[in-house]
This record gives C-alpha cells, structure tokens and sequence, in this order.
C-alpha cells in the first residue's frame, strides 16, 4: 500500500459517550478569562445575527413582562364590578372591558412566541456553526501534529475533545445565550414593574432573596465535586467498555470475562454513588426556591391586602405582584445555573483550544524540492533520533543505500528497525544528522511529495470500510479497475477475490472480520503494488500468512522490488535471505551488515540469531 495509507485505519474508533443534559458537568477551567475571550473571537463573525437576537430576546421579555400588570387590571375591573353589583351601586362587570384585555394579552403572548421562536431559530444556527468550526478546525489539526503528541495521549481523549467537548460548547450556546438574555431583561423589567406597583413590597420581595441564594449557592459548592467525579468515572466507564469490546475475542479466549465485569462493577458502583449524589444535591435546588418562593408569597399577600384595605393599591395588583415574584426569583436562580454550566463550557472549550494550540509539525520548506525521477538512492549521515530526549533509540546510524538494492534491517526487538523507516518517512524529525534521498536532505521535499515515492506493507494491516476494489484502489485513486485486477493478480490475491460473495465489490466491514489475516495483508500487498512505489518498505510483510501463501508473496514480492529500493524488516530470517545488504542492529546500532551468506561466515551476533531460529 502506498505512503498515503497511514491515513486510514483497520476499524473506526467508538469515542466515549456524550455528556448528557447540560448542567450535568461542572468542571472548572484553569484559565477561565482567557478562553472566555477565545470563545468570544469565535462569536465575532456572527455579531450582527446576535444583534437581532438580543433585539428579539428583550421584545419578546418585554412583551410577556407587560402580561401579569395588564392581567391585575383585569382582575381589578372584575373585583370593582362585582363589588358594585352586591351593594346595587354599579351596573355590575364590565365584559366588554375584560374581553378588550383578553385579546390584547392573547396578542402580547403571541408576538412574543413569534420573537421567542425566531431568537431560538437564529441561536441554533450560529450554536451549530460554531461546532462546525470547531470540529473542522480539530480535524485539521490532528493531520498537522507530530505522531510524538499522540504517543503521550490517549486516541479516546482526542475524540472526547472532538464529541464530547465540543458538544459540551454547543449546547450551551444554544440553550444559555439567549437565556441569559432573557434572564436579564426579565429580572431588570420585573423589578421596574415591581417597583411601579408598591416600593414596600419590592423591598419585602427582594430581602427574601439572599436566603434561597445562599441554599442554592451551598448546594452548588457542594454539588460540584460530585460532578466532577461523575465526569471523570463516566470516561473511566468509557474506556473500559472500548477496551473489552475492543478486545473481546482475547478477553473470551483467557476466560477473563469474570475479571471483566468485576472490573466493570466496581467502576459502575463508583459511577452509582457520584451521580446519584450530584443529581440529588442538584434535584434540591428547585424545591428549595420553590419553599422560599412561597414563604415570600405569604408575607406579599399579606402586605398587599393590607395596603388593598388602605386603598394603596389595587386588588389586582397583588395578583400582578405575586406572578412577578415568581417571575423575579427564576431568572435568578436561571442565572445561578448557567454560571455553572457556563464554567463547564469554558472547561471544555479550554481543552479544545489546548489541543487546537498544541504545536504543530516542523514547517515545511517554502522552496521544496521536486524531483521529475527518483532514482531510489537512500543515505543515512550521523542519524541520531530519540522519542524522548533522554532516551536515545538510534545512536549515530550511517548508511548509504544505492538504487534497486534490497536492504534487509534485522535484530532484537527494541533495536530500532521500525524507528529507522519512520525516520525515513518523516513520521518523526532527527535529533542529529541527516537522511538524503538522491543527495537531497528529506526536510527539503514537502511530506505529500516525500510520502507518496514509497510504498509500504506493514505487519499491521491497514483496511478501512468499503469494497475490496476501494480498498486497492487507495493505491492509486485513479487506477481502473483493470489495472487493479492485474495488481490482484500479481499479489496472488486475485483468486480469493473471486471465491468472495460478490468479488471486487464485497464490503468489508467495519471491523474487517469478514475476511482472514493473510487475506488482509495479501490485499495491501496489492495495493503497494498498484501504487507502483520509488521506494519499497516491508515491514513483517508475510508474518501472517501461511507457508504456501508466503511462497507466492515472496515471488510477487520478487518483481515489485525489481528495480527499486527496498527496505526490508523481517524477524523471520528465512525470507531475507537474498537481500542484497543485511544491517544488523542492537541497541540502535549497526554491529554488523553484509549479505547473508558473509554474515553467517562472521559467525556473529547475525549467525547467532539465525541459528536460533533453526536450532531445531
């Protein structure tokens, strides 16, 4: 399979859940002013949208604000009218009156439904857009990143920050931006209104109001903890669950499937006892208002029958005042909400712009070389190269390697075979020293141009979800399917192809079960044939396939390498028998190279690992 092949993978990754109903995370941010800011930036294009939004949230606060004053004059007219009626004064209630009102409100209410309902269409959109961004922007960055970030983090946490967080910033923007509209032109409006009625009684309203926040804020304190253990035993749940189903088959075949839901128990108990004590202390919150709400309501009515009897105001003013109360008290304890779920947004809109500023790959030359023919003449000068600084892999590896020879690379594990063939690949930059393909230091080339004069088979086999004919075809996207059979054939894995349901157009599945091992690496091998690379990398191509398939692969293999360099890694010795360079390596060193019959002549550290593997 062609260079380009590093792109895809045996079967799509499951990212972890989703973090539920907002509110349901609260998670602090390390540098809450600072992301705030970045989030905001990501706003700015969509301010004149937001404008309207703001215009329609406060019309459509105002207009149901206006609601309860126009009701109390309803219910006063009525009051008045039956007042009359008893004593014989008045000629009782006036309806035409009432029913003026009752279609001026039904207007009011209406007209604000159609300016709730338009905000909410206009928030959505910009919410999404936003995620959009977001999401493309990750994307993007994750091709831009060395493969040295993801060797300290985890695949399940980069796409926790792809779905989980950025779905975290959507929904807030989407159910929080426009409420924290509302809920300050509904707490300023209701106060204005409460204040037109009776200052006295505003007063009495308000001093009831620090204690049901002091509750709420104790609760929430209290509360955060236990979301934040949820947060972090919901990932732990998570990863378990990828990890044994990701691994079932060898989970079974060890009988660990006991371990394994002990295991899950133990994690799921962790979860039980977190959330059921976060979603309590949070369920009291409401209660809590609603039982000071009503102690408010009790000492208002009797305040305003009072100055109803004084003829201070009017009877329905004290119905108007009441639903005010209530209208006054849940902006507040909406406003409480959202600045916890606001913190679990920046939280998780922080670890996105993390990831996003993470730094990215060496840039790339801005005059890049571009060669019209590679010739395959590969040398190594001085390479010195660690994952980690202080653990060096490849001491001072020096090679030059000429066109259409058949390099095998052999020895222990952990020597520092495969490092040299992504060192080569650029996956990893040098610590010291250079690698030149045609006299040309490998910096100078852009990756794209670098990447696709090589060809590549790996031990691992890499298949995505699509026909056998995509798959193949990954080598070389505008090959025609003629040239994808002779691929297959010259590979030995045409006639599989056709025993298969369906042939070339069989899907392979998400996991690519559906097909055997060495059916899997019989189709790579195709594709790094289609590809028709400058440079041929082998890495345990045949490791998993049978003897008599390995024979057929070797002959392939045999005309694909004809005429180009090949880099050849292999524990079997057998198969590199008639490479024409052998390098012998231990801890990141050459101790030994030479063909293979010279290496056994040394009777060296090569004859030594030979013979070992034939000593029976």
């Amino acid at each position: 399979m062609s260079g380009k092949d590093i792109k895809t993978n045996t079967s799509k990754r499951r990212g972890p859940m989703g973090n539920g109903p907002i509110g349901a995370r609260f998670e602090k941010p390390e540098d809450f002013k600072g992301t705030f800011s970045k989030l905001l930036n990501y706003l700015k294009p969509y301010t004149f949208k937001l404008t309207i939004v703001m215009i329609f949230a406060i019309g459509s606060t105002v207009f149901s604000i206006v609601g309860p004053k126009i009701l109390g004059k309803a219910t006063t007219k009525i009051f008045e009218g039956l007042v009359s009626k008893v004593s014989g004064a008045g000629g009782g209630i006036d309806f035409q009156y009432i029913l003026n009102i009752v279609f001026l409100l039904i207007g009011l209410y209406l007209i604000s439904a159609i300016f709730s309902y338009m905000q909410g269409f206009i928030v959505t959109g910009v919410a999404q857009k936003v995620s959009y961004n977001l999401r493309r922007e990750i994307s993007e960055k994750v091709n831009k990143l060395p493969l040295k970030y993801f060797d300290n983090i985890s695949h399940g946490d980069v796409l926790s920050r792809v779905t989980n967080d950025v779905d975290t910033v959507s929904q807030t923007l989407n159910q929080s931006m426009s409420q924290i509209i509302t809920s300050a032109t509904t707490l300023v409006g209701v106060l204005i209104m409460m204040l037109s009625i009776s200052w006295q009684m505003t007063i009495l309203a308000i001093l009831i109001l620090p204690l049901s926040m002091g509750l709420v804020m104790t609760i929430v304190k209290r509360s955060q903890k236990y979301f934040k253990a949820q947060q972090e035993t919901l990932g732990k749940v998570n990863g378990h669950i990828e990890e044994i189903y990701g691994g079932h088959n060898i989970m079974k075949a060890f009988n660990a499937e006991e371990e394994a839901v002990e295991e899950f128990t133990k994690i799921n108990g962790e979860l039980y006892n977190s959330a059921w004590k976060s979603q309590f202390l949070s369920g009291m919150m409401m209660p809590i208002m609603n039982f000071i709400g009503n102690i408010g309501y009790v000492a208002v009515s009797i305040l305003g029958g009072w100055f109803a009897v004084r003829k201070t105001i009017e009877v329905g003013d004290i119905l108007s005042f009441i639903q005010y109360i209530r209208n006054f008290t849940q902006p507040i304890a909406q406003v409480a909400q959202i600045s916890n779920v606001l913190q679990s947004t920046v939280a998780a809109a922080e670890r996105v712009f993390v990831f996003l500023d993470e730094e990215e790959e060496v840039k790339e030359s801005t005059t890049p070389v571009k060669l019209e023919e590679v010739e395959g003449r590969v040398t190594f000068e001085n390479v010195k190269f660690g994952y980690n600084e202080d653990k060096i892999v490849i001491n001072d590896f020096s090679q030059n390697i000429k066109p259409g020879q058949k390099v095998a690379i052999v020895g222990p594990t952990g020597a520092g075979k495969t490092t040299i063939v992504k060192l080569l690949m650029r996956f990893y930059d040098l610590n010291e020293g250079k690698i030149l393909i045609d006299g040309n230091d490998i910096n100078d080339f852009t990756r794209e141009d670098l990447r696709n004069n090589f060809g590549m088979v790996l031990q691992d086999t890499w298949l995505f979800s699509g026909t056998i004919m995509e798959n193949i075809k990954y080598g070389r996207l505008d090959a025609t399917d003629a040239e994808v059979i002779e691929a297959s054939k010259s590979a030995h894995a045409h006639r599989f192809i056709q025993t298969l349901p369906d042939g070339y157009n069989m899907v392979i599945n998400e996991e690519a079960n559906n097909i055997s091992q060495g059916q899997k690496q019989l189709l790579t091998i195709a594709r790094a044939i289609l590809s028709d690379p400058k440079i041929l990398i082998l890495d345990e191509a045949t490791s998993s396939v049978d003897t008599r398939t390995e024979v057929l692969i070797q002959k392939a293999m045999e005309n694909l390498m004809e005429g180009r360099t090949s880099f050849i890694i292999a524990h079997r010795l057998s198969t590199i028998r008639d490479a024409d360079l052998i390098l012998v390596m231990k801890d990141g060193d050459i101790i030994e190279q030479g063909s293979h019959e010279e290496l056994l002549k040394k009777n060296g550290f090569y004859a030594e690992l030979y013979n070992s593997q034939f000593a029976a």
